[in-house]
């Protein structure tokens, strides 16, 4: 790590407004700037609940739960998706990458303090920093989103697996679901930041100079956010880079929302008010919502309109 860049985790306006003409250097600088406080704002953590959210996912995407020997992270984030499916048995070593500084930085503190084989590359998605046919298995949350061309993402991770090897992406959001979820996460500050300058609520609101920071975080986060995608359309990015075996699943109809709008909620009054009974009251209503959409909506509406797509295929042998 000692030649990799410095994070910042405090950019300045003049760096956001320069970060408007190059998504990369947003996603550098949003990511490094919330990375100390990433999994405090996502309610991530590395126990159980968190490893059955991940190992759920790969097997939603993937139908199988390996075990892989080597699995890397591509825009690995603090770790949360690499390091819970390896707590889980998916993945015997890993490898975290992400174009944060920062935010590999982090990861690599987690997994240690989880006693896991792993090391991390500050690295671009476009030009990953390792050899040919490395790894049994790369894995991403939410991050193809982020990445400029997915196309070229895409025919890195084929040329960085093996043959036989497979990847996972879960969590990008698709066209009509950011539709949605970005109304109503607007909507939902809005209400809220507003109803807390009320004298009779002024204890839920916090601090001004803190809700500025949100509001400079939410302006790299609509530079950072590049792509919303059908799942078909993904399906051919993934097969016309080479990929076998490809397909893309949805999930999150009323789960999402559900989701956005408490999510917003959290992010806009002190964290202190909420406590573990709204923690539990948020995240089992998230999985009997779940629930629902797998067992009772997945079949009778247009994949399209779920919130989340997952996209699995594999490097031919």
């Amino acid at each position: 790590m000692a030649a990799d860049p410095t994070p910042n985790p405090h950019a300045t306006a003049e760096q956001v407004e320069a970060a408007w003409q190059d998504p990369k250097l947003a996603n550098v600088l949003y990511h490094d700037w919330e990375a100390g406080t990433y999994d405090e704002k996502w309610s991530i953590s590395y126990d159980e609940r968190c490893i059955d959210y991940a190992v759920g996912r790969f097997k939603a995407a993937a139908g199988d739960a390996g075990p892989y020997k080597h699995a890397m992270e591509l825009g690995s984030g603090t770790g949360f998706f690499l390091l819970n499916l390896m707590q889980g048995g998916v993945a015997d070593k890993g490898s975290v990458t992400d174009l944060s500084p920062g935010m590999v930085e982090v990861a690599l503190r987690n997994a240690k303090g989880l006693d896991l084989d792993v090391d991390g590359r500050v690295a671009d998605a476009e030009r990953i920093p390792y050899e040919d046919e490395s790894f049994d298995l790369v894995v991403g949350h939410a991050v193809l989103h982020h990445i400029p061309d997915v196309q070229a993402a895409f025919a890195e991770v084929l040329r960085v697996l093996k043959p036989g090897g497979r990847f996972v992406f879960a969590g990008e959001p698709t066209k009509v679901g950011d539709f949605y979820a970005r109304r109503l996460g607007r909507l939902t500050w809005w209400l809220t930041t507003n109803l807390t300058k009320l004298p009779i609520l002024d204890t839920w609101r916090r601090p001004q100079e803190e809700l500025d920071e949100s509001s400079r975080a939410a302006a790299l986060e609509s530079v950072v956010d590049l792509h919303t995608f059908d799942p078909t359309e993904l399906e051919r990015m993934a097969r016309a880079a080479g990929a076998t075996g490809v397909r893309a699943s949805t999930e999150e109809l009323t789960a999402a929302l559900f989701g956005w709008p408490v999510r917003t909620f959290e992010a806009a009054v002190p964290r202190e008010k909420l406590g573990f009974g709204w923690a539990m009251f948020a995240y089992r209503t998230w999985q009997r919502l779940s629930w629902v959409d797998e067992k009772l909506l997945t079949g009778l509406i247009p994949r399209e309109a779920f919130y989340n797509v997952l996209i699995t295929g594999t490097k031919p042998e």
